[in-house]
């Protein structure tokens, strides 16, 4: 089982679009598909950034290449984005927990 940590640098004005998308279909198709939602946040420091730690069960790669060829998330990305990307960028890293970890 490993952590992920992912920080999405949304579209300047398109924080809201990008979290309605979230809470509307992405974290259920994350659930779909192995990877469990623990918690998101919006940065203090930079509003327009989206941060959340996923737990994969199974292999992320294995995943991520399920869920982005699930149909229903291909309507949900093209649905939301017909004014244009939500997203500027995204950073992601990988994370085991430690023995004295409560993640554990």
């Amino acid at each position: 089982m490993s952590y992920e940590l992912r920080i999405y640098h949304a579209t300047p004005g398109k924080i809201s679009n990008l979290l309605s998308r979230f809470r509307d279909h992405t974290v259920d198709l994350f659930a779909k598909h192995g990877m469990e939602s623990i918690a998101y946040w919006v940065d203090d420091a930079a509003p327009e950034d989206l941060v959340y730690v996923l737990k994969h069960s199974g292999d992320p790669a294995a995943n991520w290449s399920a869920f982005i060829a699930d149909p229903d998330w291909i309507e949900a990305k093209s649905a939301s984005e017909v004014d244009g990307s939500l997203v500027v960028s995204i950073d992601s890293r990988y994370m085991t927990a430690t023995d004295f970890s409560k993640m554990k």
